[in-house]
């Protein structure tokens, strides 16, 4: 198909505000802001969504034709292999793999164009109200900034994870590396006086802060601090979920920025993303089921599962008796004879809309964040397996502070979880009447909370557009004025291009 895209003349073609939007190059990462895209465009604001021709086929299936897409070539690297322009394409989301450094790494070379786009429309005064980037393109920050363009950082978390995440890393590093026991409960500062944590909730890669001086670590450290001096912060989430983290999160960053609870993204009525590539079959294979009475089971697009550990859960949920609908990455996986015969195995699904089905009762789940928020939205109760970064901080929220959600068992020694754990964890999912109830509550909250984020965008806009009047008659934004290029210059940059 021919991919239509936006020319830096005709980006805002008759003079409409616009605002770009620069999403990391992963699924995960992408579809919030996709949705999000496609909302902002229902409100007289053009709409651009910066990819590369890599990802452009896909993300125009995925949205309106409103929303133009503004092309940048994938930088070339000798440890990618060609055509790699997604970290889905990657054999797991592992920060610390040699792969995923040389993607990120080859992200940031998109610096140049980045700031070529901007100083041409700079020259045809016609910048955009604001960029919204991901939190792992930090050198955005740095080029909106010449331009006195508002940056604003999206993460694709909750309030709640980010916020202690981002106090864990300014507060506790010296401490973690004192805790023996992985269950010692202990105080986040700025946290409810009656909240605690455990080295368990915290991911990971938060564990050796104090003396990890790893490329991947320093690359968080760097995005951090472009992070928090940004503009402001949009957050997928909503107030009767969130919102009693959203204010905490807000002192963590450069004063006078704010963060904008502005989700679920996905109920948005005007947002809705089409369902391709096999989301009928799976609906259709839904429709014959009664309601309630399937176990869906997905680990997301980046988590690599062993094959041990595929070959376990297959024999669970089998002896769990349920029906279920398991999405596989590894699409060579085979189930054991013994196993696969009450599920549906495939590669993909449209995730929203399989919860969304009537016939599906229970999610097992890594608890990526926006899986997390769809099965709310949908009313959906979680068995919570979390796998790696934000996952175990969302499962502390959904199974401990909102009841939603209860946690697989351990893992044996060998680091599986077994067949029998996995049995138990989705019997005691299904047959919980109470956490269903609340769950479905919470999906109420949800579906009314669109309104509120609907304004809380309103909201949004109108500071912006506040920005802009103020810069239009040299009053700034009051976090910085508008460099001349003879500043840029003197960074070293020309024409969009490093120089020195």
């Amino acid at each position: 198909m021919t991919i239509s895209t936006a020319s830096a003349a005709a980006i805002n073609e008759g003079k409409k505000e616009h605002i770009l939007i620069f999403p990391f190059m992963a699924h995960g990462h992408t579809i919030p802001l996709l949705y999000l895209a496609a909302e902002l465009s229902t409100r007289n604001l053009q709409v651009t969504v910066i990819t590369t021709p890599g990802n452009a086929t896909s993300l125009r299936h995925q949205l309106p034709s409103s929303v133009h897409l503004y092309l940048f070539p994938f930088p070339q690297s000798p440890l990618l292999p060609t055509g790699v322009e997604s970290t889905d394409l990657l054999p797991t989301f592992d920060l610390h793999s040699a792969l995923h450094s040389a993607f990120i790494a080859a992200t940031a070379l998109l610096r140049p164009n980045f700031h070529h786009l901007l100083l041409d429309l700079h020259s045809r005064n016609s910048l955009p109200l604001c960029v919204i980037s991901d939190f792992f393109l930090p050198w955005t920050l740095d080029v909106c900034r010449l331009f006195s363009v508002p940056r604003i950082v999206f993460h694709g978390m909750s309030a709640f994870s980010l916020y202690l995440t981002k106090a864990i890393c300014l507060h506790q590093p010296q401490k973690l590396a004192g805790i023996v026991s992985d269950e010692e409960p202990f105080i986040v500062p700025g946290a409810p006086l009656d909240f605690r944590i455990t080295l368990s909730d915290v991911p990971k890669d938060l564990h050796d802060l104090s003396d990890s001086p790893d490329p991947e670590m320093q690359f968080l450290i760097e995005a951090g601090y472009s992070d928090v001096n940004s503009w402001g912060v949009i957050v997928n989430s909503f107030a009767a979920l969130d919102g009693g983290w959203h204010k905490p999160l807000e002192s963590m960053y450069v004063a006078g920025a704010r963060s904008w609870l502005v989700g679920p993204l996905s109920l948005h009525s005007e947002a809705s993303l089409p369902c391709i590539n096999g989301g009928d079959e799976c609906l259709r294979w839904l429709n014959g089921k009664p309601k309630g009475s399937v176990v869906y089971v997905s680990f997301g697009t980046q988590a690599h599962v062993e094959r041990e550990q595929l070959e376990e859960l297959a024999h669970g949920l089998e002896m769990a008796g349920w029906d279920y609908l398991w999405v596989v990455r590894d699409e060579s996986f085979r189930p054991p004879e013994a196993a696969g015969k009450k599920g549906k195995i495939v590669a993909w699904a449209s995730q929203s809309a399989v919860l969304q089905h009537e016939a599906v009762g229970g999610f097992v789940s890594h608890c990526g964040w926006n899986s997390a928020l769809e099965s709310i939205a949908a009313g959906k109760p979680l068995l919570a397996w979390p796998l790696f970064a934000d996952q175990t901080l969302n499962a502390k929220l959904l199974v401990e502070e909102l009841g939603v959600g209860m946690r697989i068992g351990k893992a044996g020694e060998n680091g599986v979880v077994g067949r029998e754990v996995v049995e138990k964890g989705v019997r005691e999912m299904m047959a919980d009447g109470e956490m269903r109830e609340k769950m479905e509550m919470f999906g109420r909250m949800a579906r009314n909370a669109v309104r509120d984020s609907s304004q809380t965008l309103t909201e949004l806009i109108e500071e912006l557009r506040g920005v802009q009047a103020r810069k239009d008659i040299g009053a700034g934004d009051g976090r910085g004025e508008m460099k001349e290029e003879k500043v840029l210059v003197q960074m070293g940059w020309q024409d969009g291009v490093k120089i020195a």
